[in-house]
């Protein structure tokens, strides 16, 4: 383990959170004006293709942070099996999943019913497919859907706040099914599919469309819905540096495109590849 994730450990990932997520929500124009204006220009963020193209029409850095595109700023990819990102971001892996295990960086595996938290939906997943998108702290940060379908179950999991870029994947075992996240559990044609919002250091907060912003406990909570999507639609949003994973199962048998590989940067709606419909 190297000084970077070290230091994650020693410090206090949970306080840290609530700190920066309190600053973070404030209005107050001294301190959204600082993060907005510092953040933007520490990581080169451009406006041109957000719906507010001046820095002073939000309402707070998370107003900010989860900024809303332009109508039409990205094509959804309209192949009838295509299954597309989730997010604006940077492919860490993808592939099928072999012996309940997906790839988290070179040499590091984790399970898929730790990952989702449920052992019956583990067994269910073992040998799919999965496609793991890191948003990185420049990125669009609301998460769509990456195929059509009705949401059936929301799962809440408390865990760790570790940062989720490369460095900490190769470093920290089982990194995505540690840390705190959202499991979004659907309906579809090609069977049970599911999304994995995998929350991170400093971030104040996982929401969906259908849940609204989750509350913080120390306990798994579930909820049931009936709530249908379209490819491309919303689900939700992530306050700072996250990462969606895309669960398929075995029969969708994923062929997933041989350009997007480890290191790809891809955006929301692009294809990553097709899977199989299954007959009704």
């Amino acid at each position: 383990m190297n000084v970077f994730t070290t230091l994650q450990q020693l410090v206090p990932q949970q306080q840290l959170s609530k700190v920066a997520g309190r600053l973070a929500a404030s209005r107050h124009p001294y301190v959204k004006r600082a993060f907005i204006r510092g953040f933007a220009k520490a990581y080169g963020v451009s406006l041109g293709e957000y719906e507010r193209q001046s820095f002073n029409a939000y309402e707070s850095f998370n107003d900010f942070f989860t900024r809303e595109l332009k109508e039409n700023a990205r094509t959804i990819d309209s192949s009838a099996n295509g299954i597309v990102s989730p997010a604006d971001g940077i492919i860490s892996q993808l592939g099928q999943i072999e012996d309940h295990k997906l790839l988290q960086a070179k040499g590091r595996h984790y399970d898929v019913g730790q990952l989702l938290a449920d052992s019956e939906d583990g067994s269910y997943f073992a040998d799919g497919s999965f496609a793991t998108v890191y948003l990185a702290p420049s990125n669009y940060h609301r998460v769509h859907m990456p195929f059509a379908g009705t949401l059936t179950k929301t799962r809440y999991v408390p865990g760790t706040l570790f940062s989720v870029n490369n460095t900490t994947a190769e470093n920290v075992p089982d990194l995505f099914a540690r840390n705190e996240r959202l499991v979004c559990l659907f309906d579809t044609k090609y069977g049970k599919a599911a999304v994995v919002m995998v929350g991170a250091m400093i971030v104040a907060g996982i929401e969906t469309v259908a849940t609204g912003k989750i509350s913080r406990t120390e306990d798994i909570q579930e909820a049931d819905h009936d709530m249908s999507f379209e490819k491309g639609a919303e689900l939700g949003r992530f306050y700072l540096g996250s990462t969606a994973i895309v669960v398929l199962p075995k029969a969708a048998k994923a062929d997933w495109q041989d350009s997007m590989k480890a290191n790809s940067v891809v955006k929301m709606g692009q294809l990553l590849g097709q899977a199989k419909a299954q007959q009704a």
